[in-house]
């Protein structure tokens, strides 16, 4: 796939600027920019998925990527599903989480996943600052969207146990955001969140799972490329990423 062309419609009535340097979340004493994707009201399901074709994701209704002075560090990833073949750890956290039911609700504020986001991030990222989100700043987070979002509700025995965001593209889920009962194990938990996300793609015929930025020095971020195969962008293309060189095949 080519580069975005912002000459080419609908993207000839975006506009995208850089941020200012800021401190890097994943990797201690790097600066980072992004280039972000303006206005947000023009930033449909289909021209975001265009957008992640080529390496943005969002936050809310911020759509952006990094655009960093001298790191590429982050690099956007997805998983083709048909390929994909699960390790034995991940068939173990399919079994280890069978009793998990999954529901669709509407994408809108519930305390009982409040409080599950709270917990999550108090044990998981305490002291990120995520772990002091006010009703607003989470619902600005996870809840606005000006795509096809889905929010998918995962509990066990009637028992809230984790809760996951997802984007619908025209080729692909894109996974948003997801947290969890911080008591479980977080490995199998998570994993077993991807694979079933790996798993709906398959039902629906979307060809892709978009798993936004894979950092391989970041401890946060690296868990992406257990699932393989696994497909980087760079230089305009999507190919097969070897993980332990940052090279594409």
């Amino acid at each position: 796939m080519s580069r975005l062309n912002d000459s080419e419609l609908p993207f000839s009535l975006l506009q995208f600027y850089a941020t200012a340097p800021y401190n890097c979340s994943y990797l201690a004493g790097e600066w980072a920019r992004s280039q972000v994707a303006t206005p947000s009201h023009l930033i449909n399901t289909e021209v975001y998925g265009e957008l992640v074709r080529s390496g943005f994701r969002r936050s809310g209704v911020f759509t952006y990527r990094p655009k960093c002075d001298h790191c590429q560090a982050c690099v956007p990833v997805r998983v083709p599903v048909e390929r994909f073949q699960p390790s034995r750890s991940q068939r173990r956290s399919i079994r280890m989480h069978a009793g998990l039911q999954a529901r669709e609700l509407p994408l809108c504020f519930r305390d009982d996943h409040y409080q599950l986001y709270l917990r999550y991030q108090s044990v998981r990222h305490a002291g990120g600052g995520m772990d002091q989100d006010s009703h607003e700043q989470y619902t600005h987070f996870l809840l606005q969207s000006r795509v096809d979002t889905r929010l998918i509700e995962f509990s066990e025995c009637g028992v809230l146990r984790m809760v996951s965001i997802l984007d619908v593209l025209n080729d692909g889920l894109s996974s948003v955001y997801t947290f969890f009962d911080p008591a479980l194990p977080a490995a199998s938990l998570g994993t077993y969140n991807i694979v079933w996300q790996i798993a709906q793609c398959v039902a629906n015929d979307l060809p892709y799972l978009y798993l936004g930025y894979w950092i391989r020095n970041s401890r946060k971020m690296a868990y992406k490329a257990n699932f393989r195969p696994i497909e980087g962008f760079s230089a305009g293309q999507w190919t097969d990423l070897d993980t332990r060189t940052r090279s594409m095949a």
